[in-house]
C-alpha cells in the first residue's frame, strides 16, 4: 500500500502579507531563519501576554486603565517558563491579589504551548487585524485556543 503524501502549503501571497512582512523585517532586522524564529518567538510571546491582559480584565471586571472599588486588583507579574515549537521562552503571566486568575490561553502547571502557536502564527499570517480581533474574540467569548 502507498503512503500518502502530506499537502504541500502553497504560499499565496497577497500585499496585506507583504505589508506584514515589511514591517517584521524592518523591526527585527532580519538576516537569517535565526532571525525570523527569534521574531516568531517574540510575536508569540507578546500576543499570549495580551490575550492574559485581556483574560484578566474579564476575570476583574475592569481594564488595566480603570480604578475600581473591587477588594481584589492586579498585583503585578509571575514569570513563567514555556516550551513552543519556537524553543523555550519566559512569558509574564498577570496576578491578581487573591490568587483567583485562572489563565486560559496557558493553564496553571502548563508548560509545552507548541499546540497553540502555531495557531497564534497562523492568525499573524492572515494579517495583524484579524489576529488582534481573533485574541480579543476568543477571549472574551470563552474560547480555548490551546486545543
Amino acid at each position: 500500500m502507498a503512503r500518502e503524501k502530506k499537502p504541500v502549503h502553497r504560499v499565496q501571497m497577497t500585499e496585506g502579507k507583504r505589508n506584514i512582512i515589511q514591517m517584521l523585517l524592518q523591526e527585527y532586522n532580519i538576516e537569517s531563519a535565526q532571525d525570523i524564529q527569534e521574531a516568531l518567538k517574540d510575536l508569540l510571546g507578546g500576543t499570549i501576554k495580551e490575550m492574559m491582559e485581556v483574560e484578566m480584565d474579564e476575570h476583574l471586571g475592569y481594564s488595566k486603565s480603570q480604578r475600581s472599588d473591587s477588594d481584589d486588583y492586579r498585583k503585578g507579574y509571575k514569570p513563567k517558563k514555556v516550551n513552543s515549537s519556537f524553543g523555550s521562552m519566559e512569558i509574564q503571566v498577570p496576578q491578581d491579589r487573591k490568587s483567583t486568575f485562572e489563565p486560559q490561553v496557558v493553564k496553571k502547571r502548563q508548560k509545552d504551548i507548541s499546540d497553540i502557536d502555531q495557531k497564534i502564527i497562523s492568525m499573524y499570517a492572515k494579517g495583524m487585524t484579524t489576529c488582534q480581533e481573533a485574541v480579543k474574540n476568543s477571549v472574551s467569548m470563552g474560547c480555548d485556543l490551546s486545543g
